[in-house]
């Protein structure tokens, strides 16, 4: 009898804890019916009240979103928590076409929408601009980002979670600088389309940054009649930027990343290392951009993945995968193919498999790997004469053994 009234009195101060530190947005008068830059100045308020004890905001599911300006700090220690995972297609109201839920509408230009600082996170929350075109290319709103580390103090450890973008120009953009890092970044479970052709920026980040299950696509709001255009998705090949860049980090993580209709997949920049697993870049010009400032710890291990390298001006300029640099690259079980596909121009073909640039040492090793729909003689192309490379149990584009070391 006493261990039950035990549990029972544990269980109300968990309750009551949480009561006292978990509030709705609404409680600080952030309303579905208020102007933009009303709820953006009450939205601050309740992140200020939040610093305090680390507590978590609740977005109250709404069938209208609310309007909020750009320019809010989420502020060390707060949560702001909303009620969905990654939607994928879109939520959608029962008569009208426009999102549902916890869902923030943005139609401020000037500034990006929210800065986060250290010990932050954002979960379950819909970003939708209703004003981004999704027809004309003349008209793409170059907005800046949604959510970007702050510019003024350090993030470190913040957690980005289940959310969805709608109409972005740049989702998540962690650009830092040497003196001012981020640290212990995750995003995880993200879908989005951006304009720019950048979904996650991450720069300068020196402990482990993870981008875990993340999705680029065109269609992201197919459930509300969104979806985008071709002349759309070839305005965003122009701009010749990648959905995913890492640089200036220590062991990043990615897995599971998809990215459909972007110049560039995933760019591996010249300081940084990690591991890429599990991923499919369709619709690209450049699968995966390897660079390399060094030949200690500039190595990238890339496995399991598909790439369709099919987009481009002209074939010369589109390959699956570039290396150049120094530093080593391990290749195992990645597939490159290519095609035709209706929702973007697409010339249906890669030059290659590999392109290996520069002039300083570097080293391949590909295992596994099947390589087709390349129009070059050889699937791997060397213009640096200080590559080695060795390739074990592929299969070419006549689907015949290609076992080689070049060097």
């Amino acid at each position: 009898m006493k261990t039950l009234k035990l549990f029972f009195f544990c269980v109300l101060c968990a309750i009551t804890a949480q009561a006292n530190n978990y509030k709705s947005i609404r409680d600080f008068n952030v309303l579905p019916t208020n102007t933009p830059e009303v709820n953006k100045q009450n939205l601050q308020k309740a992140i200020d009240w939040a610093a305090q004890s680390g507590a978590a905001l609740f977005v109250d599911p709404s069938e209208t979103p609310y309007p909020v300006n750009g320019g809010i700090i989420l502020k060390k220690n707060v949560s702001l928590i909303g009620v969905h995972g990654p939607t994928g297609r879109g939520t959608k109201h029962p008569s009208k076409n426009h999102p549902v839920g916890s869902v923030f509408s943005i139609t401020d230009k000037d500034n990006p929408f929210i800065s986060v600082q250290s010990a932050t996170q954002i979960r379950g929350i819909q970003f939708w601009y209703p004003e981004q075109t999704h027809t004309k290319a003349d008209e793409i709103i170059k907005y800046k980002p949604t959510i970007q580390m702050s510019s003024d103090q350090r993030a470190h450890g913040v957690t980005l979670s289940c959310l969805t973008f709608y109409g972005e120009y740049t989702a998540m953009d962690f650009t830092a600088t040497r003196k001012n890092t981020s640290e212990l970044v995750l995003i995880e479970h993200c879908y989005g389309y951006p304009l720019s052709g950048q979904f996650i920026r991450i720069d300068y980040c020196y402990d482990i940054p993870r981008i875990l299950h993340c999705h680029v696509n065109p269609a992201n709001m197919r459930e509300f009649g969104r979806s985008f255009k071709r002349e759309i998705i070839d305005a965003v090949i122009a701009n010749q930027t990648y959905a995913f860049y890492i640089d200036h980090t220590d062991n990043a993580q990615l897995m599971d990343v998809f990215t459909f209709g972007t110049y560039g997949g995933i760019y591996l920049g010249a300081e940084s290392y990690g591991q890429l697993t599990n991923f499919n870049l369709d619709c690209v010009t450049i699968g995966i951009y390897k660079n390399g400032s060094g030949t200690k710890n500039r190595n990238w291990q890339i496995a399991q993945g598909s790439i369709i390298a099919n987009a481009g001006k002209s074939i010369e300029e589109i390959h699956p995968i570039v290396i150049e640099g120094q530093g080593h690259t391990a290749i195992s079980n990645v597939e490159a193919f290519s095609g035709l596909n209706g929702a973007l121009t697409a010339i249906g073909q890669s030059y290659d498999y590999l392109l290996v640039k520069g002039d300083k040492q570097l080293t391949i090793s590909m295992f596994g790997c099947r390589m087709r729909n390349y129009t070059s003689k050889k699937p791997i192309t060397v213009q640096n004469k200080q590559a080695k490379i060795q390739a074990v149990a592929c299969i070419d584009k006549n689907e015949e053994l290609y076992n080689k070391i070049i060097k």
